[in-house]
């Protein structure tokens, strides 16, 4: 692909004027057409050292809002990001709707200057790409539009932008010792360079080759491939809302087994029993944790279950054993503004634990296929696709050493209206039950048979759904202490 690339071609001084003139134009109105549109773009620029990545970001901005973008340098992970699955520090940072991110440099670093610095075994540079996949579709999937860059110049120029760069002390720091390495082995980066192009080409987040020895011609290109793809981009949007508008399907696909059905919720503890069992489990899970943290082993708890299903209280349990320094409960609410104008899995990577930590997650990001999907919040195309999406995202957790656990509480019809009567008669529980609860009750059927196709379709063997029978309390809350202390365990082992 690079061998192909000729890299003599420039552009006369008055050519580039009388085109750039125009298209800086252009693109100050297509960023405003996007963030009107809502649509969300990520400018990537790759390429060889010295090949003037820093210049030609400069030259893209220049006739933008500085309102309306943001440009992100992707160096070395720091102490806080290696202690985070890879992808999180590029999830964080990802686009609102209608704003641009640009990064110098990218979450390619890994399978580029990682694996030439020869950091990565085979097995961890296949997962990355993997992992690289998986992250720009779920993103392009969303709306948004990824323009990736590689600037590419020749060894020889690449010396002599080095050479003039040591030559003055205001730009001699901008060579390191690996520039050099990279200089003088520059075949086999170039291959690492080919290799990481032609595994991460694809239609929704193609490659775009600039010949950057002359840097007007490489600057004109650029502006030409971002216009065309946010042109591109606009038109397909408005073609999308000229056609029939989707009504949002809340049907459902009959399952052939149902998973809640085969719960016995007759299962129940004795107070005397359970006050037993929780002493025993809540003192393991104490040292456990501690253990946890000294190990770096991150954990993730996710809680869904039926209104009154009993989900505060299991985690209440949980926290009463934890040091409080080293885990978060995330109560899960509907979004925010700033949540729905980004991927809905946005915020859920926010809030993902570092190493030796814990995020227990009351209610997660399975509501995109329950709750949005009965109630239409979102449309049928995007939850069918989440069941992917969230798979992705757990397996990414599960590769980086996180322990996955997910428990749905599951009681019955006549328990959870039991526990709703109860409430409204208790002034101290009042508070808990709304009308909406009761509504949802109405929905019963649906929203059992979503669950029965949620956990069918996303419990794996790295994060699996612990169906807790959860009719009796005290049955409920040692079930799941006894499931996190024995999945500790094992990954102790």
């Amino acid at each position: 692909m690079l061998e192909q690339i000729d890299l003599t071609k420039k552009m006369t001084k008055e050519v580039y004027q009388e085109q750039m003139e125009h298209m800086e134009a252009q693109l100050a109105v297509l960023q405003r057409e996007c963030k009107a549109m809502g649509i969300p773009v990520i400018i990537v620029f790759e390429g060889l050292d010295a090949s003037g990545k820093g210049v030609q970001i400069n030259k893209l901005i220049h006739p933008l809002d500085p309102r309306g973008f943001e440009v992100f340098a992707i160096k070395e992970e720091t102490e806080e990001e290696q202690m985070h699955p890879f992808l999180w520090r590029f999830w964080t940072k990802t686009p609102e709707r209608g704003r641009i991110a640009i990064f110098d440099t990218s979450w390619y670093r890994k399978v580029s200057v990682e694996r030439f610095e020869k950091k990565l075994s085979k097995e961890e540079l296949n997962y990355a790409y993997q992992e690289i996949s998986t992250f720009e579709r779920a993103l392009a999937d969303d709306g948004n539009v990824i323009i990736k860059f590689f600037l590419h110049i020749s060894q020889k120029e690449q010396k002599k932008r080095f050479e003039k760069m040591l030559q003055s002390k205001e730009t001699a720091w901008k060579v390191s010792k690996q520039d050099a390495k990279r200089n003088k082995e520059y075949d086999r980066y170039k291959e690492i360079c080919e290799e990481m192009l032609e595994r991460t080409e694809t239609e929704y987040a193609p490659w775009m080759i600039i010949e950057a020895e002359d840097r007007r011609f490489a600057t004109a290109k650029i502006f030409s491939e971002v216009i065309r793809r946010l042109q591109e981009q606009i038109q397909e949007v408005k073609d999308k809302k000229s056609r029939k508008t989707e009504v949002p399907g809340t049907e459902q696909k009959r399952m052939e087994s149902s998973v809640l059905s085969k719960a016995d919720l007759t299962l129940a503890y004795t107070e005397k029993e359970y006050k037993a069992k929780l002493k025993a489990l809540q003192d393991e899970l104490e040292l456990l944790h501690s253990e946890l943290y000294r190990r770096r082993i991150p954990v993730v708890l996710g809680f869904e279950g039926w209104d009154a299903g009993g989900k505060g209280g299991a985690i209440k349990r949980l926290t009463d054993a934890m040091d409080p320094r080293g885990y978060l409960v995330s109560p899960t609410a509907a979004p925010s503004a700033v949540e729905k104008s980004h991927h809905y899995l946005w915020r859920f990577w926010k809030a993902m634990p570092k190493a030796g930590h814990v995020t227990i997650f009351d209610r997660t990001w399975y509501g995109r296929v329950m709750v949005e999907r009965i109630e239409g919040f979102c449309t049928k195309e995007e939850w069918q696709r989440a069941y992917r999406e969230i798979n992705d995202m757990e397996a990414h957790l599960a590769h980086s050493g996180a322990i996955v656990l997910k428990f749905w509480m599951q009681i019955d019809k006549e328990e959870q209206e039991r526990r709703f009567k109860e409430r409204m008669e208790n002034p101290l529980k009042q508070w808990k039950i709304t009308e909406e609860d009761w509504r949802n009750r109405e929905k019963w059927d649906l929203y059992e048979e979503a669950v029965n196709e949620m956990i069918i379709r996303t419990s794996t063997s790295y994060a699996p759904w612990i169906i807790v029978e959860g009719n009796n309390k005290y049955y409920a809350r040692v079930k799941v202490l006894e499931t996190v202390v024995n999945a500790i365990e094992e990954r102790l082992k």
